[in-house]
């Protein structure tokens, strides 16, 4: 999909973090928050507000293989930050967009909101995309004192201090698309997925749930990012005749998986693939005929069914092209500049400390529908909903939880997933 290309360099960067146990270092911090505390405070409130404007961070990759993705999610948070001063600012001044480029590397996306936090002196950042670039960026907003918000869903089993996580947390995405699968779709299921942090955290959540709720896991495998040929592993899935192929790859090696599968004859008839990563702009870039039938599981749709949703894709498609698409990180990424907006207007200043106090329980009419901050762990409230990929490229929903479900990242509500770390 969109982490398209992630070829030589982004795997070896991603395997040199591993090996030094940055991201898995980051994962393990399961007590509720980062072990990091703050100890600068050279993020001053006083610089972030003064003069005409409130400068905010937004920091995407635009370069690189990652840029496909990133561009989107910034595009939205411009829409959010253009809407915004459109009726008046916050405080009485305008948001004033730094925007950055973290290029696809993770140390370069540490090294941007350093230099975001203390030279350009950003009330907010509005960035990244893969587990990788949040984990670079995590140890330098909680020792300047700033503040991220996250847009992408992910593994979970994080709740930092200065981080605001406006995609799904494990309970609103994966959990429930298991146990809808579970009961839709059969009980052997085979794991596929990239190398890397989100795909093997969400895996042992999956064989953790799995073992509880009666399912059998019949193949388990991993492949780096890029990889292209899945001949091996599809003889090893023809094989083990799954009902479930539950698919967390990433990047290029979606369009191969994908056509590969189809190619050797196996169709959503024969068995259902699940995915956590391909939305409406991956399906652009892959091609919709080879996932036509296969089923994801996300917050959001372009095809949701609100007001609200059809006003956001036509504001959307009336700044940036009618060709371009809306999905799920998309969106976050653009109610994420709303929420933080609230949250200032409630505490009268951008005092990260005093934002984070009035975040707690803030609503906004998203395009998702009403998304709430979660003042225990800074995660939102969301609806989840189980989508089939349709010919046009778009989403049909076949499933949604009613109502917006409260963010549980560590899993305590589960008895089964008292052991994952």
């Amino acid at each position: 999909m969109r982490e398209t290309g992630f070829k030589k360099k982004a795997s070896m960067l991603i395997t040199m973090m591993l090996a030094g146990g940055m991201l898995l270092a980051g994962c393990g911090n399961s007590g509720g928050g980062s072990s990091t505390a703050p100890t600068s405070s050279g993020n001053s409130s006083s610089n972030q507000a003064a003069g005409d404007t409130i400068k905010v961070g937004v920091l995407h990759s635009l370069s690189g293989t990652m840029a496909i993705s990133e561009t989107s999610v910034k595009d939205a948070e411009l829409l959010a930050i253009e809407e915004i001063n459109a009726a008046g600012g916050v405080l009485g001044k305008k948001i004033e967009p730094v925007i950055e480029d973290g290029a696809s590397d993770w140390p370069t996306f540490a090294e941007k909101a350093k230099k975001l936090l203390q030279k350009d002196k950003v009330a907010v950042i509005f960035g990244g995309w893969t587990s990788a670039s949040r984990k670079a960026m995590l140890p330098v907003v909680e020792e300047n004192k700033g503040l991220l918000f996250y847009p992408v869903q992910y593994e979970g089993l994080e709740a930092s201090p200065n981080i605001f996580y406006t995609g799904a947390a494990p309970n609103q995405q994966i959990v429930p698309a298991v146990s809808w699968l579970l009961k839709n779709k059969g009980k052997k299921f085979y794991l596929l997925g990239s190398d890397y942090v989100f795909p093997r955290t969400a895996n042992k959540i999956i064989k953790a749930q799995l073992a509880a709720e009666g399912g059998e896991m019949v193949g388990e495998e991993y492949t780096p990012l890029g990889h292209t040929n899945y001949s091996t592993i599809i003889s090893k899935i023809k094989q083990a005749k799954p009902d479930v192929i539950f698919n967390t790859l990433n990047g290029d090696s979606n369009v191969a998986f994908f056509k590969q599968l189809k190619d050797a004859g196996i169709t959503n008839k024969d068995l259902t693939v699940m995915s956590v990563s391909i939305a409406e702009e991956e399906i652009r870039g892959i091609g919709a005929e080879p996932l036509v039938g296969h089923l994801a599981a996300w917050n959001y749709f372009q095809t949701t069914d609100l007001p609200k949703n059809k006003e956001f894709v036509q504001k959307y498609k009336a700044k940036y092209g009618k060709d371009r698409v809306t999905d799920d990180p998309i969106e976050a990424g653009y109610f994420g500049v709303y929420l933080w907006a609230e949250a200032v207007k409630k505490a009268g200043t951008t005092d990260v400390d005093k934002v984070k106090e009035a975040s707690k329980g803030i609503e906004f009419e998203a395009p998702e529908g009403l998304v709430k901050i979660d003042g225990e762990n800074q995660h939102t409230y969301k609806m989840v909903r189980i989508g089939e990929i349709q010919p046009d490229g778009q989403f049909k929903e076949l499933w949604n939880s009613d109502k917006p479900v409260k963010p549980d990242p560590f899993l305590k509500n589960y008895e089964w997933a008292k052991n994952l770390k």
